[in-house]
């Protein structure tokens, strides 16, 4: 059951290979979640010391979180995958244009995964491209509705 997803990711990257990945959260954050207060929009993920990591995605603490704790809506938040995973991330992303993005936020068995993409940018002439090819999918699905209610 997906909480989030970033439409963003599909709009400015090609997608080549995707991967589910857990993260590490607090117990503040998982409660915000459950409430769907989370965004992926700025979220980006990068690779340090061998480690996956994802910043900017940013979690709303809820109004009623506890006084003991300070919450940082946008810290940085480990990624966990395994570590053959990890090192074939390593050498795709260090080739030129490649990069990770956090595709989609959603439940696994009770856990909350996270699904990252390995991408490459778009230029502006392939957003177009893209953009022309939905408007002509959706206006031939709008075409054959009217012709199979005739």
């Amino acid at each position: 059951m997906s909480i989030v997803q970033n439409k963003k990711a599909f709009h400015d990257y090609f997608i080549e290979e995707k991967y589910e990945a857990g993260i590490v959260l607090e117990g503040w954050e998982v409660k915000a979640i459950r409430d769907n207060r989370t965004n992926l929009k700025e979220a980006y993920v990068i690779i340090q010391r061998g480690e996956i990591y994802l910043i900017g995605c940013h979690i709303t603490p809820l109004g009623a979180a506890s006084t003991h704790i300070r919450p940082d809506a946008i810290r940085t938040r480990k990624l966990l995958l395994h570590n053959e995973e990890i090192a074939k991330l390593i050498g795709k992303v260090e080739r030129s244009g490649y990069t990770l993005v956090p595709i989609d936020m959603h439940y696994k068995n009770g856990r909350i995964k996270i699904q990252i993409g390995l991408a490459k940018g778009k230029k502006q002439y392939d957003k177009r491209q893209t953009e022309k090819e939905k408007d002509w999918e959706r206006d031939k699905a709008r075409i054959m509705r009217a012709a199979n209610k005739k």
